[in-house]
């Protein structure tokens, strides 16, 4: 019985993932992640590294990261603690969807995570204080593919749900996108 339900969202390659947990007077039980249920949505291989993240703050912003080319990673996000409004951005080049972005509310109460595939830039804002995610790359991280928008940039226009909070020092120095800016080529 498939624990994962996949949901195509509007950008080509990005999936809602609908945990379907088992419930009981105990609890529950719920599956984050499995290879063969994800690889329908284009997940290959192993994963690579898991990460988790605390934000205290309400209103704080994560983002917007990505890895360059040959370090492009797929991620799936899930909210464990709190809520969240996780954002992915469209940077594939000759994408018909190029520089949109989508969001989705994930918390640990509903269950929902993020697929998001390579060619994305990735954040979030805490909707709530004190939430952490969980997130499984297929790649691991390399520093000098490392790549950030602003989290601010009028060219992608995020409506962000809350006034920008708290914001790194490396997210904030982002610069705001060029009409040079061709996207990432996969």
């Amino acid at each position: 019985m498939s624990r994962l339900a996949l949901a195509p969202l509007p950008l080509a390659g990005l999936f809602r993932v609908q945990r379907q947990p088992l419930v009981d007077e105990r609890g529950f039980f719920a599956r984050l992640f499995c290879a063969d249920e994800l690889a329908g949505a284009g997940w290959t291989g192993a994963v690579a590294q898991i990460n988790q993240s605390y934000t205290a703050l309400k209103g704080t912003v994560r983002g917007m990261h990505y890895q360059k080319p040959p370090h492009a990673e797929m991620k799936l996000v899930s909210c464990v603690r709190g809520e969240v409004w996780d954002v992915a951005v469209d940077l594939r080049q000759g994408s018909p969807t190029f520089l949109h972005w989508h969001a989705e509310h994930l918390s640990a109460d509903n269950g929902h995570a993020l697929l998001i595939p390579p060619g994305f830039a990735h954040g979030f804002q805490a909707l709530s204080d004190h939430a952490e995610l969980l997130y499984c790359h297929s790649a691991a991280y390399a520093p000098a593919a490392e790549a950030g928008l602003h989290p601010a940039d009028p060219r992608l226009a995020i409506a962000w749900p809350l006034p920008l909070g708290p914001i790194s020092p490396r997210d904030a120095g982002q610069s705001a996108l060029t009409e040079e800016f061709e996207g990432v080529r996969l």
